[in-house]
């Protein structure tokens, strides 16, 4: 079962979330095990300060290596070293394929960082990876941990109520999803497509297939490698073109 440690400053926040919705239902369900640690339990400062100015011009607080260090070993201690994440701007943007390869792991240890950052050297010393969930600063590492998270999670079996709850998803394999649509058939005029309608499996599997090609191309095509495509979804995506052309 996959173990998750968060290290916080706000352990609160992150229990919010992760006891809410399919991830909360999950957790009680013991389907992985998730625990927060609050930073500061860790300090030896009488006042529960974790953070000091830095040495340079820069404004602005820095977290301190020792209770980040202190809350690592307390929690890893006795047992094997996890895989352990820090949640920056300045790590590899989070994609669904690192999400699979993060939920196949035994144990993750996640620090979030607040105020300018974290001390370097805690980071040299303990951390595997940096993940950023986009080109842009948040005020702490919470909210990015908790989307990480639940990326992660909702790959564990169980969790969903089927694979293809998932693997249908965008980017799961390489495209971003097929349009969806549900009741009434009918609306503002529009209508369902018809092939939803037929009861036809295959042909509305090819349908799918056909429409997360357009889709990507359309939204996303920087994703398409149009060298590794097979000659039938070439075909698909030159008519499109040649259609879309006329």
């Amino acid at each position: 079962m996959l173990r998750i440690d968060i290290a916080t400053l706000f352990p609160e926040m992150c229990e919010n979330y992760l006891s809410e919705s399919i991830v909360g239902r999950a957790r009680k369900k013991e389907l992985f095990e998730i625990n927060c640690h609050q930073i500061r339990d860790y300090t030896l400062d009488k006042h529960r300060r974790v953070d000091d100015t830095p040495y340079s011009e820069r404004q602005g607080m820095l977290m301190q290596a020792e209770p980040i260090w202190n809350c690592f070993k307390a929690i890893t201690e006795g047992r094997d070293r996890p895989h352990v994440i820090y949640m920056s701007p300045q790590g590899k943007t989070l994609t669904q394929q690192k999400s699979i390869e993060l939920s196949k792991m035994d144990s993750i240890f996640i620090l979030c960082g607040h105020y300018e950052g974290v001390d370097q050297r805690v980071l040299d010393e303990i951390v595997d990876e940096e993940i950023s969930i986009g080109d842009y600063v948040l005020t702490g590492g919470e909210l990015p941990a908790l989307v990480l998270i639940d990326s992660i999670v909702r790959m564990i079996d169980g969790v969903l109520s089927r694979s293809d709850c998932y693997e249908d998803e965008s980017h799961y394999n390489g495209l971003l999803e097929y349009p969806q649509y549900t009741r009434p058939e009918i609306w503002q005029g529009k209508t369902v497509p018809p092939i939803l309608l037929s009861g036809h499996h295959a042909n509305i599997a090819s349908w799918r297939h056909e429409q997360s090609l357009i889709t990507t191309y359309e939204k996303r095509p920087e994703l398409l490698d149009f060298e590794k495509l097979d000659k039938k979804d070439k075909n698909i995506l030159k008519n499109y073109i040649d259609e879309k052309n006329k």
